[in-house]
């Protein structure tokens, strides 16, 4: 969620720290600050709200300081205002710390640092931070060869609970820039002669492409030497930097005005990528026409599947459910990670477990993961499970935590509502449905080229989605403008889809919507029509096509102006709804991957005449990394 920055090397500092706090700001802040070292004093300038405003205050003050740490606050504990923005510093001013997390036991290392004289003047949890440092540097001489700074840091970690990601530089060591990691994503850049640390790859990526990602409880040193990495009980590690596949271009807008816009035109792409990754290149003679590289012995005598998301990943788990018993006849259930930490399924044997999460740093994911594995180590064998993660961000900690993982081939998403990389994880479960249907034979090999050939088809009809939608969905925006409620609909495997459009208009317009399974509009929703309360309905030919037409002409005896994502040259849609949404005419199967597309485009375009901040809406992160 907050993001963070760190640089030292030949350059002035300032400068690349805005820059990556810049290409950070789409994972959601209301507060920003920089530390540089120099002259033997630490210049800690904060601003409340936006990056324009913390830019004003520098260009007041110019320092030629080649070391610093950088901050963008998404408010935990207290309000986004300037005296709680970071960095945070103690009270001689020597030491300065950003952070990303939530430190659990700092009320009592606050009463502790209180009793010792320290004085707090925020109200976050982070100062005790920079306070503890400094506490423990006491301890030290100055003129140790070994780094006071470290160890005083190493010394410091080890007391704190819960989440974190630090980056600390201190006026008296001024050749140092310590990060840790706990919990909380932190990675290190590689330069000539200059090393950089970053919440996100994003922030360095237009610097180096040469990066270590730090594992949980690991701190690293560094200094204009090199750097050195070691674990919180102070072992030397060795370590070897890899290399991104990714270059500046791939955070640029392009042209877009936004860049959810962006990459809501990117998804023709991402499925072409998904496609080639996961239906090519199969040997021949093998079971299954699908290359997901996963081992045989995770399919084996399978007989339950367990899926933790949440938000837009969540949506796409409901899918991934709807095509995995459909398709492979496994019985599968979808959790709110942060439900299931708090209150598991019952333990069963041969029993998949699945985390999707775009980032793969989503807290309660994670920890819904990391809880089942420990339970389960705890009991039999028979109840030890098999873990799989979906993310877009591999190298992230779900790759760390899960012995096997599906890419998602999205790029860089920086829009903090997700588009491009939900169509990904869609196509990463039509994948493994199909993978599993394979293994265990329960769709025959016609059906399942069938299916495949007509994922083949589905980048050119979401162009052609894109191509007709783009201009309609904009005109209908300034309809839509001053409207304040939205009932979305839909049945079968395009309720996740009346779901995911209504999070979409909230997330970025806010305006109130509610997604419903179409049948249960009687059921009490339908109590809240009338003609200010436009109703979405997504109604493709199918298994319950019928269905959705006649829920929609209940909604519009009750005066509710009716919008359908509808196929092209629906006669019968044309005559029902007011507006229409056309889509390419797909198998009913494979139509959650164009019927979100208008969804996308009505909410983007909504937000954007009402004049909001599409891509970085309020209150929202892109990465949820905290509970």
């Amino acid at each position: 969620m907050c993001g963070i920055v760190g640089y030292i090397g030949t350059q002035a500092a300032t400068d690349i720290l805005l820059a990556g706090l810049e290409k950070l700001e789409y994972r959601g802040y209301d507060s920003a600050g920089i530390a540089t070292v120099w002259e033997g004093e630490v210049n800690c300038v904060r601003a409340k709200g936006k990056l324009h405003n913390l830019r004003s205050k520098l260009e007041q003050i110019e320092t030629p300081a080649q070391i610093g740490i950088g901050h963008t606050r998404w408010a935990t504990h207290g309000k986004p205002e300037e005296y709680n923005a970071h960095p945070h510093m103690d009270n001689a001013m020597r030491v300065a710390v950003v952070q990303n997390g939530i430190i659990e036991n700092y009320r009592e290392l606050r009463e502790e640092l209180k009793a010792k004289g320290h004085v707090f003047r925020s109200e976050t949890d982070t100062e005790v931070i920079p306070h503890l440092i400094a506490e423990l540097l006491k301890n030290f001489s100055p003129s140790s060869p070994s780094s006071p700074l470290l160890e005083a840091i190493r010394q410091a970690v080890n007391h704190l609970q819960g989440a974190f990601a630090l980056a600390v530089v201190c006026a008296d060591y001024p050749d140092e820039l310590i990060v840790v990691r706990q919990q909380a994503p932190l990675v290190i850049g590689f330069g000539q002669g200059e090393f950089f640390c970053a919440s996100d790859t994003p922030a360095i990526v237009a610097y180096t492409r040469a990066v270590l990602p730090l594992e949980n409880g690991e701190i690293a040193r560094l200094t204009p030497l090199g750097v050195e990495i070691y674990n919180f009980a102070g072992d030397r590690l060795k370590k070897q930097p890899r290399l991104l596949n990714l270059n500046p271009t791939m955070v640029e807008k392009q042209g877009f005005k936004h860049f959810m816009l962006k990459e809501i035109h990117e998804q023709p792409g991402v499925v072409r990528a998904s496609l080639e990754a996961y239906f090519n290149n199969v040997e021949e003679n093998v079971r299954s026409p699908i290359n997901l590289g996963l081992p045989e012995d995770l399919y084996t005598d399978l007989e339950q599947i367990h899926i933790v998301a949440c938000g837009t990943s969540w949506h796409a788990a409901l899918i991934g459910k709807y095509l995995i018993e459909q398709l492979a006849g496994i019985s599968t259930q979808v959790h709110y990670a942060s439900e299931y930490r708090y209150a598991p399924s019952p333990l069963t044997s041969n029993t998949l477990i699945i985390g999707v999460t775009q980032s793969g740093e989503t807290a309660d994911t994670l920890a819904a993961l990391a809880m089942e594995k420990e339970r389960r180590q705890r009991k039999e064998a028979k109840y030890e499970a098999r873990f799989l993660g979906i993310t877009n961000r591999p190298e992230s900690s779900l790759g760390h935590l899960v012995p096997h993982i599906i890419s998602t081939l999205a790029g860089i998403e920086i829009g903090v509502a997700a588009t491009k990389t939900f169509t990904a994880q869609l196509m990463a479960f039509y994948a493994l449905a199909l993978d599993l249907a394979a293994h265990h034979q329960t769709v025959d090999k016609e059906t399942l080229d069938k299916i495949i050939n007509g994922l083949r088809q589905i980048p050119k009809d979401i162009e052609s989605t894109l191509e007709s939608q783009e201009r309609l969905s904009e005109q209908l925006a300034h309809e839509f403008a001053e409207t304040q409620d939205f009932i979305f609909v839909g049945r079968g495997i395009n309720f996740p889809i009346a779901l995911e459009g209504a999070l979409k208009l909230k997330e970025i317009s806010y305006i109130h919507a509610e997604g419903y399974p179409a049948g249960e509009m009687k059921h009490g929703p339908i109590a809240l029509l009338d003609a200010k309360v436009p109703v979405v309905a997504i109604a493709v030919p199918g298994s319950v096509y019928e269905k959705v037409i006649s829920n929609a002409q209940e909604a519009k005896a009750r005066d509710s102006r009716l919008i359908g994502v509808t196929p092209v040259n629906d006669g019968e849609a044309a005559e029902i709804f007011n507006d229409l949404l056309p889509v390419s005419d797909v198998e009913e199967l494979l139509s959650p991957l164009l019927t979100v597309v208008p969804l996308q485009l009505l909410a983007y375009h909504i937000a954007a005449r009402r004049g909001l901040d599409v891509d970085q809406p309020r209150n929202l992160a892109k990465s949820v990394t905290v509970e």
